[in-house]
């Protein structure tokens, strides 16, 4: 097949781009001839052919004239597939990784102060994400859907009730499983100066308000008469206020993994995420994750077996009760988790996709 792939931004080496950079591997390990539009790229990825997409716009309108551009791009070859990780105009497959904007803004005002709640999604660069986002979960413009969650399916099916849901798929996340699992326990808390018989949460995650890092500081705050209770926080994000005893900031980590090796269990309370990849990186490692039912990725975890879902992140009472679940484990082994985890399972089931999409091409 010949297939374009759309992304607006393209590292070689970010762990974040880590799926993308295996899935154009794929394609040409399969013999795909693979092409990749990009606004801005870094680093080369074998057997892929780059098309430089160049937008000058404001913040507002990027999203949009990036979405025109691309899709001008397009009609200058001919593609069997074209597969958009992008909101975009025209494609046959769109992967909703991010969710839906719509959602995240609703998110916003459930949790924002009274005060706030007005002026969520005022901006023109909101409205422009909406309606292209509206264009993108047409039926008419975009064959397959894939989704990373089944919260992110339901939110489709309620939002773009138009969109056929046999035309949406399922394939969720995966994570480079060796590499969490590879890590020295003893070197890995040594290194961030933690004890032995310390128990450790862990939080990884920028954009610490979406995240739900100031709940976890609260509740680290109350609990600051236990000596051996610790929060590990991986974050650039600078911290506001004051920053409990008991958490250990440790800044950006590019060998994150041993974080969670460090770790005895992952608090990651966010109030949306599609499907969040620090869930899997944390039950790869082995260790426990307390998340939140605003989390696709919460669809991983059986209650107290590798984990917990809190109905509500601001629930520092349940929250408590959870952890005290885990701390009486202690230190008891790794936990089990039913679903696969790896990339190579996601990057698999992504292809089948495509090829189903471009064989039913009109």
């Amino acid at each position: 097949m010949k297939l374009a792939l759309i992304r607006r931004q393209f590292s070689a080496t970010g762990g974040a781009e880590l799926y993308v950079q295996r899935l154009l591997g794929a394609m040409a390990a399969a013999g795909h001839e693979t092409h990749l539009f990009a606004e801005k790229w870094q680093g080369q990825a074998a057997g892929v052919q780059f098309h430089a997409i160049n937008v000058e716009a404001s913040r507002a309108e990027r999203p949009l004239r990036f979405a025109e551009m691309v899709n001008a791009a397009l009609t200058q070859e001919k593609f069997d597939c074209v597969f958009s990780l992008e909101r975009t105009l025209k494609q046959d497959v769109y992967r909703a990784g991010d969710g839906l904007h719509r959602v995240w803004l609703e998110r916003r005002k459930q949790f924002s102060p009274w005060w706030k709640r007005l002026l969520v999604g005022m901006g023109a660069f909101h409205r422009n994400m909406m309606a292209l986002e509206a264009r993108t979960f047409d039926p008419a413009n975009t064959k397959c859907l894939i989704v990373n969650s089944e919260m992110v399916r339901g939110e489709i099916a309620q939002h773009f009730p138009a969109f056929p849901q046999e035309r949406v798929h399922l394939v969720r996340n995966g994570v480079e499983v060796k590499r969490f699992q590879n890590v020295d326990r003893n070197a890995a808390r040594k290194r961030f100066g933690l004890a032995d018989d310390d128990f450790v949460m862990v939080f990884v995650g920028s954009g610490w308000e979406r995240k739900g890092l100031p709940w976890l500081l609260k509740f680290m705050a109350g609990r600051s008469d236990d000596p051996k209770l610790k929060l590990l926080v991986v974050t650039r994000d600078r911290m506001r206020g004051k920053v409990p005893p008991n958490v250990i900031l440790t800044g950006p980590l590019p060998d994150v993994e041993t974080a969670y090796a460090a770790a005895d269990l992952l608090t990651f309370l966010p109030i949306y995420e599609p499907c969040s990849n620090v869930v899997s990186e944390a039950l790869a490692t082995g260790i426990p994750v307390i998340t939140t039912a605003f989390n696709g990725a919460g669809e991983l975890i059986d209650s107290g077996v590798n984990g917990h879902v809190l109905d509500d992140p601001r629930d520092l009472a349940t929250l408590g009760m959870c952890v005290n679940h885990w701390l009486a484990r202690g230190h008891a082994g790794k936990v089990a988790t039913r679903q696969p985890l790896d990339l190579e399972t996601n990057v698999q089931h992504t292809l089948q996709v495509l090829e189903l999409a471009a064989k039913t091409r009109d």
